[in-house]
């Protein structure tokens, strides 16, 4: 059993190694020029950082993190080319699903095959897939490759393999004479159930992620309560191995927040116009009122700090004491109000878009059955109700009746539900409307594709709530932890100072002075700030919304620490001096 556990090891070692060379291959630049600008530079920092382990004047646990960052510079530099490339593949399987959609919606309509290539490279937001569609474009125009060859041959080289699978049987296919019409309308099916196994892929590599991210902040958790509590036996630098601590604490965090940032699916809500959008306004009164708030919060507090004014204790008047937590979680609480208006206007946006569906299925039917225009349908169209949609559904009636812009028209209706889906599928049925598809075909199409998305997204809220709670409860307890050490040695620090003990052989035993306690619970707040400002955008990662509304987890985790903190070292000070 052993030996072959060690065998599986070493074959997934060879596979990962032949992956990564691989990769060097697939580079923009040479492999040459990768390893003087890149590999070497990283090999120089590591090889500084084994020195700086040896011969830096501080404490040997402030030292360790010196290599440890130097290693992580070295293997971020060897294993960069197939992150890299992984990113990319990310990127396309993001938006895969759009790319078929608007291309099964192009040949739907009278335009040329080659046409439908076209159109799509031109497509910026859709980023990398466009890319890899404009290759195909170059071969076919600039080498004289039939379209069939040309995604044979693009096959071959592109970073995703469900993009790689799909030019390969769009090559065959074309090849052997079916249409690309028939072909992406029968791809409809596989490539949702493709898009659902990666997107649920994506959550359940996250439900992961959140089990090892409470183990990893767990173990720092006691690691920083270690490196409070030791020194007092040992006599070392408190302040230097919490500070040293500290900085692990915080790589370990933004490690985890860019593995998460990678494995969360790209599916945004918010859809954000070149142009001012309905709303606007309201949204940037909110910041600048939660934004000025703070910073005149900050400002009294400061010049109070400094004997001007009467700083923070003049604004929390009714406590007879204020603690040094309530100095972090006050200033930042007007950012509550910036967070709840972002997070309404989300709400809505996440309404609308539970409705589009059923109105562009309705749309294309009726438009379909009475051959008329999309004007004359919404006359008795926007009567029906349709939730949070309605008022825009209206103010897109009166745009078209008033026949200056159908195209306006509709970019005004996608910058009204500020919606990123309902702006694409919006496109994509003026489109094929405008250049001759049914609109039946296309409403079905549209509406089909924008359910299985919705439903995904109910899935990714439900993840969002749990790692939502994850976040709030390892706060808590981590805050505890911190301040029940720093309150343990505080009073040690009191008891041998009233008894002065520090004048007897037991002061060989119990260091005390050597602690600065102020400095200690400012650097362990700084932490809380830190955690709950990462950490709010960690959860904005994962439900997709706006990173704004992560304001209000940042404050609600600010006020978790700060509370926690503060009740933390009462109860404790209160139980031990009984």
């Amino acid at each position: 059993m052993a030996v072959k556990e060690v065998g599986d090891g070493l074959a997934t070692a060879a596979e990962l190694t032949s992956a990564v060379m691989e990769s060097y291959d697939k580079l923009d630049i040479s492999k040459r020029k990768y390893v003087g600008l890149v590999l070497i530079p990283a090999l120089l920092v590591f090889a500084a950082s084994v020195v700086g382990l040896f011969v830096l004047p501080l404490p040997f646990a402030a030292r360790v993190p010196v290599p440890m960052f130097g290693g992580l510079v070295l293997v971020a530099a060897v294993i960069y080319p197939k992150i890299y490339l992984s990113s990319l593949e990310n990127q396309i399987d993001n938006q895969l699903h759009l790319v078929m959609t608007h291309m099964t919606v192009l040949s739907t309509t009278n335009i040329d095959r080659m046409e439908v290539f076209r159109t799509l490279a031109n497509e910026e937001e859709y980023g990398v897939a466009a890319e890899e569609i404009r290759r195909v474009v170059h071969l076919v125009d600039t080498w004289n490759q039939s379209l069939d060859d040309a995604c044979r041959r693009r096959a071959e080289e592109v970073p995703s393999e469900a993009m790689a699978d799909f030019f390969d049987r769009l090559g065959y296919t074309m090849g052997a004479g079916q249409s690309l019409e028939e072909f992406l309308v029968s791809e409809q099916d596989v490539m949702l159930a493709k898009y659902e196994t990666l997107y649920e892929s994506s959550l359940s590599n996250l439900e992961v992620m959140k089990d090892l991210y409470m183990s990893m902040i767990l173990s720092m958790t006691f690691a920083l309560v270690f490196a409070i509590v030791l020194p007092i036996l040992t006599g070392n630098d408190p302040t230097a191995t919490v500070a040293a601590v500290i900085v692990l604490f915080v790589f370990v965090q933004l490690g985890f927040y860019a593995m998460i940032r990678a494995t969360s699916p790209y599916d945004p809500i918010w859809f954000h116009p070149d142009e001012r959008a309905p709303g606007d306004l309201k949204l940037w009164a909110s910041l600048g009122l939660g934004g000025g708030l703070s910073f005149l919060i900050i400002g009294i507090t400061a010049a109070g700090m400094f004997g001007y004014g009467p700083g923070l204790p003049g604004l929390l008047w009714f406590l007879d004491d204020v603690r040094l937590p309530l100095y972090l979680a006050v200033p930042i609480s007007p950012l509550f109000i910036t967070g709840v208006v972002l997070r309404t206007e989300e709400q809505a946006i996440t309404a609308r878009d539970g409705e589009f569906p059923s109105f562009i299925r309705a749309l294309g039917a009726t438009e379909s059955a009475k051959q008329s225009t999309t004007t004359d349908v919404l006359t008795t169209l926007r009567d029906k109700n349709f939730g949070d949609l309605s008022p825009s559904i209206e103010r897109l009636y009166r745009r078209l009746n008033m026949r200056i812009s159908t195209t306006g028209a509709w970019e005004q209706f996608t910058y009204d539900t500020r919606s990123y889906l309902i702006q694409k599928f919006s496109e994509m049925y003026l489109v094929g409307r405008q250049m001759g598809g049914d609109p039946k075909m296309l409403g079905e199409l549209i509406s089909k594709n924008m359910n299985a998305v919705n439903q995904l997204r109910e899935q990714r809220r439900q993840a969002a709530m749990t790692f939502i709670g994850l976040l709030y409860g390892i706060t808590a307890a981590a805050t505890f932890a911190f301040f029940i050490g720093l309150e343990i040695v505080a009073i040690l620090a009191d008891l041998t100072a009233d008894f002065e003990l520090d004048q007897m052989d037991i002061g060989q035993i119990v260091y005390p002075g050597a602690y600065d306690i102020p400095l200690i619970e400012y650097l362990l707040l700084t932490v809380v700030l830190f955690n709950a400002a990462l950490s709010s955008q960690m959860i904005r990662r994962i439900d997709g919304g706006n990173p704004a509304n992560g304001y209000i987890h940042f404050v609600l985790l600010t006020w978790l620490g700060a509370a926690t903190a503060i009740a933390t070292r009462t109860l404790v000070n209160a139980i031990l001096t009984i």
